[in-house]
Order: C-alpha cells, then sequence, then structure tokens
C-alpha cells in the first residue's frame, strides 16, 4: 500500500524528475484536509457495527430466503461470517480512505473476493447490495447528514472539522463502488 507520499514520490521517480508543480500542490491538498479525513475514518470505524448491521438487515429484509433454512444466512454461523465479511470490507475502506489510495483494498480485500463468493456459494447480488447499502449509511456520516430522524435511536453526534467534505464522500462512494464492481 502507498500512501499519498509515497505514491508521489514513485511516480516522479519513474519519470526521473523531482517533486514539483501539481503534485506538491495535491500533497498539500491531502494535509490540508488530513483531519477531514481522520473525522470521517473516526465516523466509519465508530459506527462499523451498526453500519454492518444494518446492511445485513436490509439485505435480509429484501431477501428473506437468506434466513430460511438452506438459506446463506442459515444457520448463525453462516450469518456471523457474513457479519464479519462486511466489517472486512469496511475496515480495508477505511484503510483506502485514510491513505487516499484503494491499492491496500485491492490488493489485501478485493483479489479473489468475487471466486470465493462463488466457490462458497454467497449469493454476488446480495452480498453487492450489502455493500450498497453500507454505502449510504457511511457517506451520510462523513458527508454528515446523518440526523436523529433518519438515525433513531443510533443515531451518533461526533465533533468533526467544519468544512465541505463532498471530495471525500465521493472518494469514499468510489470505494465502496470499486467493491460492489468486484463482487458483482
Amino acid at each position: 500500500m502507498l500512501d499519498a507520499f509515497s505514491r508521489t514520490v514513485v511516480s516522479a521517480d519513474a519519470k526521473t524528475a523531482p517533486v514539483g508543480g501539481s503534485d506538491l500542490a495535491s500533497l498539500r491538498s491531502y494535509v490540508q484536509d488530513g483531519n477531514k479525513r481522520l473525522d470521517a475514518v473516526n465516523a466509519i470505524t465508530s459506527n462499523a457495527y451498526c453500519i454492518v448491521s444494518d446492511a445485513v438487515t436490509g439485505m435480509i429484509c429484501e431477501n428473506t430466503g437468506l434466513i430460511q433454512a438452506g438459506g446463506n444466512c442459515y444457520p448463525t454461523r453462516r450469518m456471523a461470517a457474513c457479519l464479519r465479511d462486511g466489517e472486512i470490507v469496511l475496515r480495508y475502506i477505511s484503510y483506502a480512505l485514510l491513505a487516499g489510495d484503494a491499492s491496500v483494498l485491492d490488493d489485501r480485500c478485493l483479489n479473489g473476493l468475487k471466486e470465493t463468493y462463488i466457490a462458497l456459494g454467497v449469493p454476488t447480488q446480495s452480498a453487492a447490495r450489502a455493500v450498497a447499502i453500507m454505502k449510504s449509511a457511511a457517506t451520510a456520516l462523513i458527508g454528515q447528514t446523518n440526523s436523529p430522524a433518519s438515525g433513531g435511536a443510533k443515531y451518533r453526534k461526533m465533533e468533526t472539522t467544519p468544512g465541505d467534505c463532498s471530495a471525500l464522500v465521493a472518494e469514499a462512494g468510489s470505494y465502496f463502488d470499486r467493491v460492489i464492481g468486484a463482487i458483482s
């Protein structure tokens, strides 16, 4: 995994050119948005259990056959595996968001994920739907658009750095889309 600094240095080294110009401007922007990035990752990780359990519940509500005998969330050990997988995906998306680079997500999480799910008989469309629900919840937390009305008893207000987080919401959304694309 390369962070923004390492990626810039490796790229400049490959071109045998010094780091400068637009590379320095992008690094300055990365540093200036550092607290927002940390707040976004903190919002996701602090609410990971709620995000994942709500996503799996939503997926099951849309396809109740998953919890019937022979379904992929029956018995409880399969349900636990489903929750575990959701938390792993969310963890690697958080790593990618913190680093500003999707390589850790690709290398450690998505590489072979679809093939594994197919071999285990996991319905990939259900898994992709759960990730889409996780995307909605996580981007609402990052963009500070969650509210007591939409979150109910699970609403958590966290102190965050003020400012526009639309770029981070888009970046996080792209990581979730990457997971959905890899599974589908």
